[in-house]
This record gives C-alpha cells, structure tokens and sequence, in this order.
C-alpha cells in the first residue's frame, strides 16, 4: 500500500525532506526543486503532495493524504479530526504578540491584525481581555504601521521581521514546531507502514 503524505512547501519542506532522508527513505535529490504537485516516489511507496500549509491538515482530515507535515500553529488554529503522531522538533519558532513600541492602543476594543483569528480570540479571552480581531493573510507586521491594528499576533522565528518594521514583541503565546499528523481511518488501515516511519523518524529527531 502507498502512503499519501502532505507537505507544506517551503522551509518546513526542506527540513522534513532532511529528517526522511537521515530516516533513511531515498528520496530522489531533485526532490526540493521540482514544481510539481504531486510527487510519487514507488521505490519508498510514498506519494508527496505539495500544499500551503494550512491546507496540509484538511487533506489529512478529509482522508486524501494518510499522513502530513503541519507546524503547531495550524494544528492550534484548525482544531481538525487528526492524531498527533510525533513531535519532529524542526522548524522552531513561537506564537507572539508584538506591535508598536509606543503605539496608541484603543482601550475599549484593541484591534488585532492575524492570520490567526481561533489562536488569537482564545489568548484574549484567556486574558480578560476584549479585542476586535482583523484576519489578515499575508504581511502582518503591515497592520500597525498603517493604523489598521493596535497589535498583531503572528510567528516569530528569529524577530528579524519585526525589528526591520520597528516593532517589539510583547508577549509570547506558544512554541511552535511541525508534528507528523494522521488521518484516523489510515492510522487503522496502514498502521503497519504509519509505525514503521514513526519509529525510524523518532530516532533521528533533533535534540533540544
């Protein structure tokens, strides 16, 4: 049987190709650079497809790929009928607020840019905190620069991006790393071949 695996494209891609291959999977080495969709590779019996990383986790629910490749913050975020298989411990980062360091904040409802609207409300809430929340797709740090947010709340890797727009991290919400997902009827059906790959995977995970 074939195993259908989803994978985010870019960094996350290239560390997970990284963590197979130390795995022991033969992955072919124009892997990273082709622009196809779907890649089969027959010697491993995988099948890749290459998604947007929030779509990586509904592929896996809706049972078109066994396995997938999803950073915490979508797993967070999406809340889908998935397992949890493995902590992968590739592609840190952590879930942040952050905006202007002097910034006016509206006191009755503070708006908060996010492509995360589920992560940011429960924060909020968590809080006591009452907020407008503005979902935004792309180019977050944009939001407090224009006066469309007070805050943001979004992923920080190294915090490069927010020092280049003058802007400060105010509160760290939650560390982000990939996780190795399984759509629950193939975890019954190939649970032989999903056991194998987390048992070769668990050995090979980065350390702290």
């Amino acid at each position: 049987m074939v195993l259908t695996i989803a994978m985010p494209k870019g960094r996350i891609f290239e560390e997970a190709l990284e963590l197979l291959r130390t795995a022991g999977y033969t992955l072919p080495p124009e892997f990273a650079e082709s622009r196809k969709l779907i890649i089969e590779v027959p010697e491993e019996k995988m099948r890749f497809i290459l998604a947007k990383p929030m779509d990586v986790v509904t592929y896996v629910e809706h049972g078109v790929a066994d396995l997938g490749i999803a950073g915490k913050d979508v797993m967070l975020e999406e809340e889908r009928d998935v397992y949890e298989l493995l902590d992968l411990k590739i592609s840190k980062c952590h879930l942040a607020v952050a905006g202007l360091p002097h910034g006016q904040v509206h006191h009755i409802a503070p708006r908060v840019a996010t492509k995360y609207p589920n992560i940011a409300s429960s924060y909020f809430r968590e809080q006591g905190e009452q907020v407008e929340i503005i979902r935004l797709n792309g180019s977050i740090e944009l939001a407090p620069l224009i006066g469309l947010a007070d805050r943001i709340v979004d992923i920080v890797s190294t915090g490069r991006t927010l020092k280049e727009n003058g802007l400060v991290e105010f509160e760290k919400i939650a560390d982000v790393t990939s996780r190795l997902i399984v759509n629950p009827v193939s975890y019954r059906m190939k649970d032989v071949q999903i056991n194998q790959m987390v048992e070769r995977l668990s050995v090979v995970i980065p350390d702290e």
